[in-house]
């Protein structure tokens, strides 16, 4: 299972100046190698490679920085032709897209390999080419985990990145998944947007502080968009990540708590099929904003990947019906639902809360097709 781990770099002046000047330089030559590409109809990486090397060389990149370069910039060429042949690129914007040259920005991530940076784990330092010459033991920090995980099973490339006026590496690691044990049992989660998840257990993560922040940055891109100067701009793209970060951590830590419950009780994670989510859903207009910006597909990717990490089983199962189905008596119906957080059996009163039945309902869902699986008899 690969994913990306992210460190912090912690550069002196001079060490940080050297290194935004080799995220610039490369990313000059990137855009210089990006027109070439365009102008004389340059159709692979190695034909780009003999076309560019020898100049990207001389505009002061060494070897592998230059080799890295190239990647880049047929990779984005690549991924351009790829999303006009499936038509997620077309109309106007695919015009616009061909009228120039791909280009890259300043601070754009540029890629280094085990050629131009090396690892010392044990003191948390790495040794970087830049532009400058070789910096040898810049430091960076990270979390226990994270450094574990770089030190055990890091593979490929790392990306040098700046974000909000500091440096980062993203790092490949390439984690061996663990044999899911077989479970006993399931712990349903469904999700929503006035409880962002609640576990059968009875785990709820409320929505609200989400909301409330979503609400406060509408307000703020609304007045900056309508001001539209430079500086309003710079602090739009800002707030952008700041928001997008928010969102990626409290889906990290409520996939975490789950998979350690799961794993802890024995279980296996049942969770709804996201696919048709934001069509299915019945909410006000002001909710819409929330539905369809709050990132689904990614909280279901991290419970997808610390569950495969944990050893433990993780299934999607159709979610129809799961928040009017009666766990007693097996009735079925908008009735058993008086309003969003009561589920009330309309035809033996069994009660409870709406998303505490809904995720028991998915548990159950589960546990059925998982040992239907289980029985059903191998082909001939």
């Amino acid at each position: 299972m690969k994913k990306t781990v992210q460190l912090k770099l912690t550069p002196t002046g001079e060490q940080r100046t050297a290194l935004l000047r080799t995220l610039a330089g490369c990313n000059e030559a990137a855009n210089f190698a990006s027109e070439r590409m365009r102008t004389e109809r340059i159709a692979s990486k190695f034909s780009l490679h003999r076309a560019v090397y020898a100049d990207l060389k001389a505009r002061g990149l060494a070897a592998q920085a230059a080799v890295r370069v190239i990647g880049k910039v047929a990779d984005a060429y690549t991924t351009q032709r790829g999303a006009i042949k499936t038509g997620a690129l077309k109309g106007k914007r695919k015009a616009k897209a061909l009228a120039k040259p791909i280009s890259f920005r300043p601070d754009a991530a540029q890629a280094f390999d085990d050629r131009n940076l090396s690892w010392n784990h044990g003191a948390q330092t790495i040794s970087i080419w830049t532009t400058a010459g070789r910096i040898q033991g810049l430091p960076y920090v990270g979390s226990a985990e994270a450094a574990a995980l770089v030190s055990e099973f890091r593979r490929g490339e790392t990306d040098l990145i700046e974000r909000g006026g500091k440096l980062y590496l993203m790092v490949t690691v390439d984690v061996p998944d663990q044999e899911p044990a077989i479970p006993d049992g399931f712990l349903g989660v469904d999700l929503g947007i006035v409880n962002i998840a609640t576990t059968s257990d009875g785990a709820n993560w409320s929505g609200g502080a989400v909301t409330l922040r979503r609400k406060k940055n509408a307000a703020l891109r609304a007045k900056l968009q309508a001001k539209g100067t430079k500086s309003a701009k710079r602090l739009l793209k800002k707030r952008s990540g700041k928001e997008a970060r928010f969102v990626r951590d409290i889906n990290h830590q409520i996939s975490k708590k789950i998979t350690t419950e799961a794993k802890r009780t024995g279980r296996g994670i049942a969770i709804e099929d996201l696919k048709g989510i934001r069509e299915r859903a019945r909410l006000r207009k002001s909710q819409n904003t929330a539905l369809h910006s709050w990132a689904f597909a990614q909280l279901g990717g991290f419970l997808a990947y610390k569950a495969a990490a944990a050893g433990v089983a993780l299934t999607a199962v159709d979610p129809a019906c799961t928040s009017q189905l009666c766990p007693a008596c097996g009735t079925i119906g908008r009735q058993n639902r008086p309003n969003r957080d009561l589920f009330q059996c309309a035809s033996c009163g069994h009660t409870g809360p709406a998303d505490v039945i809904a995720a028991g309902n998915m548990a159950t869902r589960a546990h059925h097709n998982f040992g239907a699986a289980i029985n059903q008899p191998d082909a001939a």
